[in-house]
């Protein structure tokens, strides 16, 4: 049966939800162009993580935006 049929009925269905959610931000797509270089490495490295391309895009980039934002933020730090 369906939740949507029992809590129709009026059944309690709390026990089926964990209440754990993720946030998920609004994403914007983009176009990027890579040589074909990139592309083959960003692909090699997709099939040995067995990840798509796309997967392996957002976490080199986010490595590389929390890398910098730790870099500017010890600079910062450094000239107090």
């Amino acid at each position: 049966m369906r939740i949507s049929e029992k809590a129709t009925r009026g059944e309690d269905i709390s026990s089926l939800f964990s209440n754990k959610f993720t946030v998920v931000r609004p994403v914007r797509r983009v176009n990027v162009d890579l040589t074909q270089g990139m592309l083959s490495e960003l692909d090699a490295r997709a099939a040995r993580l067995n990840v798509s391309r796309q997967a392996v895009i957002k976490t080199l980039l986010r490595q590389a935006l929390d890398q910098n934002n730790l870099t500017r933020s010890g600079k910062k730090q450094q000239s107090h």
